[in-house]
């Protein structure tokens, strides 16, 4: 699913317009981006967790040279499952 297709889904559900659902699906992103951005996590209870973690810089290899490359640390995002999806998927 793309985010036109949860638009469509959204406003659907929800009967309202897609202009509606188009600007809450984007309200609900730019929240969750900016808390990530302060370095707060998120959580949608039976959802799941986005928090944001530093991955440490590291030695690498080019793969089409074999030549060494330092790879810089970054902050990444990391998603947990909250318990209700991970129970819905494996059931």
């Amino acid at each position: 699913m793309n985010k036109a297709e949860l638009i469509d889904r959204i406003a659907h559900d929800a009967g309202i317009t897609k202009a509606a659902a188009q600007r809450a699906v984007e309200s609900m992103v730019h929240g969750i981006t900016e808390s990530l951005k302060r370095g707060e996590r998120t959580t949608l209870v039976g959802f799941g967790t986005f928090t944001v973690t530093e991955r440490k810089g590291r030695t690498g290899r080019n793969p089409q040279t074999g030549a060494t490359i330092q790879i810089p640390a970054k902050k990444i995002v990391k998603f947990r499952a909250g318990k209700e999806l991970e129970e819905i998927l494996n059931s």
